[in-house]
């Protein structure tokens, strides 16, 4: 399959940016908790607990695949044997808004989130050999989220997020374009999520790890009965899991 041109971009973050930005804000983040420990103070929760709202950035890395509902076909099909959807990297980057509603409850919807995704699939064919194809996508996500936050513990506080979130797939189009023994997958995706995190407060932002997993809940497949690797396919759900830095303030 061909690869779109934002590719290299893909490769980029996983074998040279994300590696060296995930030791980094893991370093504050250990030393930050250690400073907390010692001073035993909340230098710096007061003040962000006293706000009804605030903004920051969001980085993360990401893991996607596909959750595959195989056609009633795959089983009389003489070509292929094994089909599973293998995981791709990718990264996300957007804009996050938190609403604070009671003491312990936030609003919070990151408007827009622009994420590079990449999902691959493997053949098995009768024959052995192992074909694989890759999908390389560029989305605007619009999330909408409700977190629940712990009480803090000196300047740490935990917490639970669930929410969904509407998805457009920006190179859908040019992927359709470029040949004719693709896949083809749906421009549009609805997705629930739901992920932990904590939030560290430094003296003038809040840092905010998290963990999130998504899973589709549309069928995204576009089928063609015509093509062997399309046609053993029923449904395909997206799935997938970020890791998030929120940098709020």
């Amino acid at each position: 399959m061909h690869s779109t041109d934002h590719g290299h971009l893909l490769n980029l973050f996983r074998y040279k940016i994300g590696p060296a930005f995930f030791a980094i804000l893991f370093f504050l983040l250990i030393t930050n908790a250690a400073v907390a420990q010692k001073s035993g103070s909340n230098f710096n929760f007061n003040s962000f607990n006293k706000k009804t709202y605030y903004f920051g950035i969001t980085l993360g890395y990401n893991n996607s695949s596909y959750r595959i509902v195989h056609d009633q076909s795959f089983i009389l099909n003489d070509t292929v044997k094994v089909l599973q959807s293998a995981t791709g990297p990718g990264f996300n980057l957007g804009i996050v808004t938190n609403i604070k509603f009671g003491e312990n409850f936030d609003f919070r919807f990151n408007l827009p989130t622009l994420s590079f995704a990449e999902r691959r699939f493997e053949y098995t064919l009768m024959s052995k050999e192992i074909q694989k194809r890759k999908v390389e996508s560029v989305f605007i996500d619009f999330p909408i989220q409700i977190r629940y936050k712990s009480k803090p513990y000196h300047d740490i506080r935990a917490f639970v997020i669930l929410g969904g979130k509407y998805s457009i797939d920006l190179s859908s189009n040019s992927r359709a374009r470029q040949a004719e023994d693709l896949i083809k997958i749906a421009r549009q995706d609805l997705l629930l999520e739901f992920g932990v995190g904590f939030q560290v407060f430094f003296p003038y932002f809040i840092l905010s790890p998290e963990i999130k997993f998504s899973h589709g809940l549309l069928n995204i497949h576009d089928r063609n009965a015509g093509l062997i690797y399309s046609s053993v396919i029923d449904k395909l759900f997206a799935r997938g899991l970020t890791i998030s830095f929120h940098f709020e303030g």
